[in-house]
């Protein structure tokens, strides 16, 4: 029941704990940021463990109470919770082997999507409109929020180009996926003898770059002043 590795997150998490309760962490608001995400990460691994560590201690003991009644309404009690106990190990055991699978740097990252229309004309705008309307409703639902960054709209109100940003919690590690070529077979609003038509969008899903502070120095510039020969 004892795992190494889960100690070693204890004692991370113990030492993050000591860091941020020092206000001159919050002089560094990047630091003071990242160490808050890995402490809310470290938070999660561990509370599942020790749920894991419980459930099995629970386990065990309805097994030694089992073994050691005579009583078959308190055997039976103890089977059937046990039962119910089982499942519960299982599920905490998924939850605690997805939380500890390596995670990609950029999973908790904001995002940029760019839709553009593709194959089909007026109907490939009009997709590319709908697909903003999903991922918008999709953000809503998640409690994002959607910011509009560059679009260019047609007459029947769909987009050749639309580029937004999407910010809230983990976004990129839910969107990142959506990234490709879309495709869809519908008879759109645009055709007139109900003919099947195929339009395409291109969708990007970038996760957003963090703010860097360049420090120049001034001696390692050379500056260069030219003037025109003619009058």
């Amino acid at each position: 029941m004892n795992n190494p590795q889960i100690d070693i997150y204890k004692e991370e998490y113990t030492a993050i704990e000591s860091e941020l309760n020092d206000p001159a962490v919050f002089s560094d608001h990047q630091k003071a940021k990242k160490l808050s995400l890995r402490r809310k990460e470290l938070f999660e691994i561990i509370k599942q463990s020790e749920r894991l560590v419980n459930l099995q201690k629970q386990f065990i003991e309805n097994e030694e109470l089992m073994a050691s009644s005579d009583d078959n309404d308190f055997i039976q009690m103890a089977r059937d919770e046990n039962d119910a106990v089982r499942k519960k190990i299982v599920k905490t055991e998924e939850k605690l082997n997805i939380l500890l699978l390596p995670k990609d740097p950029n999973n908790r990252k904001d995002v940029i999507v760019e839709i553009r229309a593709g194959a089909g004309g007026d109907e490939a705008s009009l997709f590319a409109a709908n697909l903003y309307r999903m991922y918008s409703r999709y953000a809503e639902e998640n409690g994002w929020a959607v910011c509009i960054l560059n679009s260019h709209q047609n007459d029947l109100g769909g987009f050749k180009e639309i580029i937004f940003e999407i910010s809230g919690k983990d976004i990129f590690s839910k969107m990142k996926y959506e990234s490709g070529v879309h495709r869809v077979q519908r008879i759109p609003e645009t055709e007139k003898q109900g003919r099947i038509h195929t339009s395409t969008a291109t969708v990007a899903v970038l996760p957003q770059a963090e703010e860097v502070e360049i420090e120049i120095d001034p001696n390692d510039l050379r500056v260069d002043t030219f003037a025109s020969s003619g009058p």
